[in-house]
């Protein structure tokens, strides 16, 4: 007899169902034969899969002798209809998913056993993978599709890292691109959880102005893609001389009478203070057409004291 090969684990779905609802009744395939109306080789033949798929009609005539759910093994036949080269590409390419998923599960499993450092960079298993060279071998080495779908796992569940644009000791950098954000040419870089910004930037806190809620040292980082409203804290880029300073930021209009009123999210008011956190320090007020460029915080590395 010519037996059917096939390298899918449901190739025989149907003869495996057929044996075990037989053996679940403690039927004899001469006793099953009886019921359904046909031979014991019959049977024989579709449990050891080495016949063609029976018909409709006689899958329906053995779900009732087998008291199986209608349309049971007219489903599980379905598959074993199937051209046997489809079947063996259907194969390969589920095991190809099944190792993607496990190096996924891998990749989540380094992640919850790593952990932020207070500098902001990623410490624990994900290090140590990486210098035993199994983080490269998880990001696809089979070839260049599990290659890029395994370095698309690993840029989804890393953190984004993010230029740290200056030390506490030089104060805040004037050197910005043509685009307006700060030149992305860094010492240092910072890994932040949920920031999905690739113009994503972080500085150090200079001076006490921001006290209490920053303090000098502090690593905040700033997305130019996200809206900036009145009120928030903003890394501010002043015009002509390139001045930079971190304040919040309320925008306001002058009133006829010398007053000014503050709105919400209004930045063609004319004007915008900005506003230390320290009341030991002045407000300062300037022209709106005078600021080149406000980057609202979206997060908060906290100094180790």
């Amino acid at each position: 007899m010519n037996r059917s090969a096939d390298p899918s684990p449901a190739s025989s779905a149907l003869g495996v169902r057929v044996r075990q609802a037989r053996l679940a009744l403690n039927l004899t395939l001469d006793e099953l034969a009886r019921r359904a109306g046909c031979t014991k080789g019959y049977l024989s033949g579709i449990e050891n899969h080495r016949r063609g798929v029976p018909t409709d009609e006689m899958l329906e005539r053995i779900e009732r002798a087998l008291e199986l759910p209608s349309g049971e093994l007219v489903r599980a036949a379905g598959w074993e209809r199937v051209p046997t080269s489809l079947r063996r590409e259907w194969a390969r390419l589920a095991a190809r998913e099944a190792t993607q998923r496990e190096r996924e599960k891998r990749l989540a499993s380094l992640l919850a056993r790593s952990g932020m450092g207070p500098d902001g960079r990623l410490r624990g298993a994900l290090d140590e993978a990486y210098r035993s060279g199994e983080l490269q071998r998880l990001v696809g080495t089979e070839g260049a599709a599990e290659g890029v779908r395994g370095l698309g796992a690993l840029e989804r569940a890393l953190p984004r890292e993010v230029p740290l644009i200056n030390r506490v000791q030089a104060g805040y950098p004037r050197e910005f691109t043509d685009l307006g954000y700060p030149a992305r040419v860094a010492d240092e870089y910072v890994r932040c959880p949920d920031i999905d910004d690739p113009d994503a930037f972080a500085a150090r806190v200079v001076g006490d102005s921001m006290l209490p809620d920053y303090r000098e040292g502090d690593i905040v980082v700033f997305s130019p893609a996200r809206e900036v409203r009145s009120g928030m804290d903003c890394f501010a880029r002043l015009e002509p001389d390139g001045e930079t300073t971190f304040k919040r930021v309320f925008f306001e209009h002058a009133a006829s009478d010398g007053e000014r009123s503050s709105f919400e999210n209004d930045p063609s008011g004319g004007l915008v203070r900005l506003q230390p956190l320290n009341p030991a320090y002045a407000p300062r007020v300037v022209a709106r057409e005078s600021v080149g460029g406000l980057y609202a915080a979206v997060s908060v590395i906290k100094r180790v004291a």
